[in-house]
């Protein structure tokens, strides 16, 4: 079963609909240096505190600083923190700590074999990994939201070698997905622009992109 996640969530009717259409989990974007999604932090824990059981509610975090991404969960009650940008003061294993009954998403940006290298690093501190398509070397990080396809062969290679669960995400569609799935074989998918129009989610996006999800987990 190829689990879902909808990701730039922006208010509690988008999160019940997308629940509504069999999503798994909602993406909630705090603060970043660029992409699309952004809500207030008072906004996350409005959503968060209202996701039912059973239903993965993602902080996505471009804080680099441990102490400050455990106070911002802490704030905002999600129940998975979604690290898009690299550590760079403290470590997975203090979060973790601090954090218990939380889960941790690493995100690997899928550039070349250097992000394969990467994924291996971090799989066995973290509770998945989420392989995206940004670019944390440009002046202005992309840090997701891109709506680019990366290299998927890179991406199969990481979820050949590692023992935690991976999600897909980067411009993933209804008229790709089924390619996607058959390539990658992640375990989970994660979309924001291919299931929107005008940064809203679509009605008819969201049933042809699901049909397709119903299809796949029943063969």
């Amino acid at each position: 079963m190829v689990r879902i996640k909808i990701c730039c969530i922006s208010s509690l009717e988008e999160a019940e609909f997308a629940i509504s259409c069999g999503t798994n989990a909602v993406g909630l974007v705090s603060e970043m240096p660029s992409g699309p999604g952004v809500i207030s932090e008072d906004k996350i824990k409005q959503i968060a505190r209202k996701i039912p059981p059973g239903i993965s509610s993602f902080l996505l975090t471009s804080k680099r600083n441990v102490r400050d991404i455990i106070e911002q969960q802490k704030f905002c009650g999600t129940n998975t923190i979604q690290l898009c940008d690299r550590l760079n003061t403290g470590d997975h294993k203090i979060l973790k700590d601090a954090l218990p009954g939380i889960s941790i998403v690493q995100v690997v940006h899928v550039n070349d074999y250097n992000s394969v290298e990467e994924a291996l690093t971090v799989a066995d501190y973290v509770d998945a990994i989420l392989l995206d398509s940004g670019n944390q070397n440009l002046k202005i990080k992309e840090l997701g939201g891109t709506g680019r396809v990366h290299n998927w062969e890179l991406s199969r290679q990481i979820v050949d070698k590692v023992k935690v669960p991976v999600y897909l995400a980067g411009g993933l569609n209804h008229k790709n997905v089924e390619a996607a799935v058959n390539e990658v074989r992640p375990f989970g998918l994660d979309l924001c622009s291919g299931v929107r129009t005008n940064g809203k989610l679509d009605t008819t996006k969201m049933k042809l992109f699901f049909e397709i999800i119903s299809r796949i987990n029943l063969t």
